[in-house]
């Protein structure tokens, strides 16, 4: 094998392990949400199928003659990444979320195909190698070329596939080319390589006949729209499993969610009936910012979402309003761009799986909505936490450390037996009516538990304070998701 060959084979090869990675992230989405610790097993499992295959490799290139070991290498890895998202959809479906359930699904998904492709570059450097006085030129620059191949296919993944193609055929894709390319390195052993070509071939038929989970893949998502049984125009758009948002096209008003119907009955005590300045941070299905617009004409609604496929969706399945301004950008940017207006309302409602984005969660980030609001501008936000609510309680002692007043509204389910579920946390410079909000939520038929003053106090109980270098909002939240 020349020398130039050889190189474009590690190339190939390493690249292919980092597009693997990138693309595990999104297959285990729909099943196990994406969030550090998601990222966490992946990595981790394919460090350990790089580092066990590295190692298998040249254990065996010292065995057999290494020249034959890299055609059915590359056949095996195309075949065992064509396979991946087929164990992904068998196995997601009844596995948790927990740390353990990311490792085990990522385990038997992605360990083989990264060991096999990483078993490669030994194989080439035993093969190259012609005698021992060249050993740090020869195993130097094939790990130098391995490593470019790596950032290759990370960037590439990263920044250009991932917003341009759908994963599943990504990954039928690279299957098929490291196939070809094994069965092109056998060449000279033309039963077997047919045999693997036929293998590979129904591998990947099997994998795209079996489809996909979602109704639309996003930048950030598996994306789901479901319709409503027992409302004809409702609609649920379900994010990566989780049920991010139900809006009725027909009538915007129509609040199905109870935290929407308690910021409704926040924005409702606090403010005349006139139009407000609201921005809200992340979009999914846009809910409040249209049921803002049907109750108060005149609105000016500006939110910032940073995956500008979910508003795509939002307008064609959604019933989406052209007259909201959607930022597709991150919302720590958009907000400190507020700064100069003021704003009535921020609605803080932006999720990755049960997770809110830890960057949005800290006192810095406060900071920067406190400066964007009016005098008696309200900050409202939707938390969801179970247990001991580790999370909820961080959140209230970081708006404590910015506003005067915070008020924490909850039913009476969600504390009385550690089940959990959503919190609405609601902050201001100006004091917050807690007794009228509470009122209107009985007229609408439920009842919400209001914690503030003393009972913040106990509540927040020497909670964590959230900040840009230390908060580990995942880590609060990632054994319960």
């Amino acid at each position: 094998m020349s020398t130039g060959l050889s190189r474009v084979v590690v190339f190939v090869t390493s690249a292919a392990v980092l597009v693997i990675e990138i693309l595990a992230v999104r297959l285990v989405a729909p099943y196990l949400g994406v969030s550090l610790e998601t990222f966490t097993g992946v990595i981790g499992v394919i460090l350990a199928g790089i580092a066990f295959g590295a190692w298998a490799g040249g254990r065996a290139a010292d065995r057999r003659p290494p020249a034959g070991l890299l055609g059915p290498l590359l056949v095996v890895s195309g075949i065992l990444a064509l396979v991946s998202p087929l164990i992904v959809d068998g196995l997601g479906p009844s596995i948790g979320a927990d740390a353990a359930s990311i490792v085990v699904l990522t385990f038997f998904s992605f360990f083989a195909p990264a060991a096999a492709l990483s078993a490669v570059p030994p194989v080439i450097v035993k093969i190259q190698l012609a005698s021992i006085e060249e050993t740090g030129s020869v195993v130097g620059s094939y790990s130098a070329v391995g490593t470019v191949g790596a950032l290759f296919g990370t960037f590439v993944t990263g920044f250009v596939l991932i917003a341009a193609f759908p994963t599943r055929p990504m990954v039928a894709v690279l299957g098929a080319l490291l196939i070809v390319g094994g069965v092109t390195l056998m060449s000279t052993r033309r039963l077997w390589g047919l045999t693997s070509l036929v293998a590979g071939l129904l591998a990947g038929s099997a994998m795209l006949l079996a489809g996909s989970p979602c109704d639309y893949e996003t930048t950030y998502h598996c994306t789901l729209v479901e319709e409503d049984p027992d409302r004809p125009d409702g609609k649920v758009l379900v994010l990566d499993r989780l049920r991010n948002s139900y809006v009725d096209v027909g009538d915007p008003t129509y609040l199905e969610f109870r935290y929407i119907r308690t910021m409704a009955d926040i924005v409702d005590a606090t403010f005349e009936e006139q139009p407000l300045r609201v921005v809200s941070i992340g979009g999914g299905g846009f809910t409040f910012p249209g049921y803002v617009e049907a109750t108060r004409p005149g609105s000016s609604n500006a939110v910032y979402e940073i995956d500008g496929a979910l508003t795509e969706i939002a307008i064609s399945e959604l019933a989406l309003s052209e007259s909201i301004d959607v930022f597709e950008m991150d919302a720590r940017r958009g907000v400190a761009s507020e700064a100069s207006d003021g704003a009535d309302l921020v609605v803080g409602d932006a999720f990755s799986g049960v997770s809110v984005p830890w960057h949005l969660t800290t006192v810095e980030f406060v900071s920067e909505i406190e400066r964007a609001l009016t005098d008696r501008g309200v900050y409202v936000m939707n938390v969801i936490d179970y247990g001991d609510f580790e999370f909820a309680r961080s959140s209230a002692a970081t708006l404590s450390e910015v506003f005067s007043t915070v008020v924490v509204f909850a039913p009476e389910s969600v504390l009385s037996d550690g089940r959990g579920g959503n919190f609405v946390l609601a902050a201001s410079a100006s004091e917050i009516d807690s007794d009228l909000i509470s009122g209107l939520t009985a007229a609408r038929g439920q009842r919400e538990w209001v914690i503030r003053d003393e009972s913040l106090t106990r509540f927040i109980d020497g909670a964590l304070v959230l900040r840009d270098d230390f908060a580990p909002v995942d880590q609060m939240l990632g054994s319960r998701s």
